[in-house]
């Protein structure tokens, strides 16, 4: 049996690799996504105060603290049985708004978006983000800098820091912010409005416009018909911050919603023995393994699942733009490279709320935070992070001080649908006798690229049966020793 590596894998956070099993015809027998990358915050914030959680589990990761922050400052506001005021949660959303502007113009400009802007088969050394500048102008190139720019100022304004915020605690906010600050917030607002109008131009005439890419993206190798997950408003529209947890089968129909405290009756997590990262699945439909349709209980979490598991967005001109989308590609949408559009539908949607937020009247409100007097005991924050359905769970002893963490990240809610989607697009692209060449072996890549992994935020315990492995080279980088766990 031949055996395919793709390691390390390319433009997403984290560290994974690809195995692929060709059998003895040349065709695939099987790919493998594996993570062998470990973490173990799980572990080590047990015995840690709760309140510290925030900082703590923020660090997890560089590029999405912020999602973190609010889910760990959610889950410590019910361990202490407290409610922000309405100015600390609006500041909280303000915050996380702006975050995921910036967070998805990183990936559909600088991770995903190459493969479309500049072609799947484009050399290595031109299928990234200089690329991309080349060819669209430094003009836009300035523009999608200044956009990352203005969402991350607005984090540092309200959070604290441009990168990991300190200032979501149990029971709302640290600090208020002044007139002077939200007329600065409100005017990157509606700077990215503007560009959340503009980035969806450019899906519409360079991808969408592309029949070659179109095809591609309706196309059967990218398709996989699974339940969807994905946080709803009282009025069963997108939200990031707050709201309850929809579900839809593959046909669309409602499986089921949750509130936070109730994700255990709904999600269950299991291990395989060759990764790292964990595989929830849907409790009441069960674990039929790597398997799509309604009798498997694998569910996808991402911004598509949002659009199908909702109603449309809750801002103007996001809600044309799914309309737009609904009426090409169905609802709900199967195809997981369709994922890219649904992410600049909520990019623009982002932008909207973060100009309602910072022109609410409350907004600067000094009354911000809710010191909380109740014992501690046990609680869990869902927030959506651009990735998927957040949640964190806390219990503590009367202390504060944590005896139990648990962590299913966005990810990890992904993992099996990634899983499904790496296997179809290899078997689709990989035949016998085929070449396999940097572009053929990218475009089973972008099966997961879709998905936008952090698998640093995902792997935070140590589940299956990999053994911790240390290799030691000398000068020269020869192994002269492996020391196995």
């Amino acid at each position: 049996m031949q055996r395919i590596t793709i390691d390390p894998l390319t433009r997403l956070e984290g560290h994974g690799k690809i195995e692929i099993f060709l059998d003895e015809a040349g065709d695939v027998a099987n790919a493998y996504l594996q993570v062998p990358e470990l973490r173990g915050f799980e572990r080590f914030c047990v015995g840690r105060p709760v309140e510290e959680m925030p900082v703590l589990t923020n660090r997890i990761c560089g590029v999405c603290p912020e999602a973190h922050h609010m889910a760990a400052a959610k889950a410590a506001d019910a361990v202490y049985g407290v409610t922000p005021p309405p100015a600390g949660r609006k500041l909280r959303e303000l915050l996380y708004s702006a975050f995921f502007f910036a967070d998805h113009t990183t990936h559909f400009f600088i991770l995903g978006g190459p493969d479309f802007i500049m072609g799947p088969d484009t050399p290595v050394a031109e299928r990234n983000i200089l690329g991309v500048i080349r060819k669209v102008g430094l003009e836009i190139g300035g523009k999608v800098i200044q956009a990352r720019k203005y969402g991350h100022t607005t984090v540092e304004i309200i959070g604290g820091r441009k990168v990991h915020p300190c200032t979501a605690v149990p029971g709302g906010m640290t600090k208020a912010i002044s007139e002077e600050e939200r007329k600065e917030i409100e005017k990157m607002g509606r700077w990215a409005v503007e560009f959340g109008q503009f980035a969806l131009q450019v899906f519409h005439d360079m991808v969408l416009g592309n029949k070659e890419y179109l095809d591609l993206i309706l196309g059967d190798a990218y398709t996989h018909k699974t339940y969807y997950m994905g946080l709803v408003d009282a009025d069963n529209k997108v939200n990031f911050y707050d709201g309850k947890v929809r579900i839809v089968g593959p046909d669309g129909s409602l499986h089921g919603m949750y509130a936070a405290n109730d994700y255990t009756d709904w999600i269950a997590e299991r291990v395989e023995p060759w990764s790292y990262l964990k595989f929830p699945y849907l409790k009441k439909v069960g674990w039929k393994g790597f398997t799509d349709g309604a009798d498997s209980g694998v569910y996808m979490a991402t911004p598509l699942s949002r659009l199908n598991v909702s109603d449309g967005m809750a801002t103007p001109l996001a809600q044309a733009e799914y309309e737009k989308f609904v009426a090409t590609l169905g609802k709900p949408a199967h195809s997981r490279l369709a994922i890219h559009w649904a992410r600049l539908i909520e990019l623009l949607y982002a932008a909207e709320r973060w100009v309602e937020l910072a022109t609410d009247p409350e907004i600067t409100s000094p009354d911000v935070r809710v010191l909380p007097t109740e014992l501690p005991t046990e609680g869990v924050g869902i927030v959506e992070a651009p990735r998927g359905t957040l949640t964190h769970h806390y219990r503590t002893d009367q202390r504060g001080l944590l005896t139990m963490v648990n962590l299913v990240v966005g990810t990890t809610n992904n993992n099996a649908a990634m899983s499904l989607s790496i296997n179809k697009a290899a078997k689709s692209v990989i035949k016998a006798g085929t070449m396999v060449t940097e572009g053929l072996l990218n475009r089973i890549e972008m099966a997961y690229r879709a998905y936008d992994p952090c698998l640093g935020c995902a792997t935070h315990s140590l589940p299956g049966k990999i053994p911790l492995e240390v290799s030691i080279h000398d000068a020269s980088g020869a192994v002269i020793e492996v020391v196995r766990g």
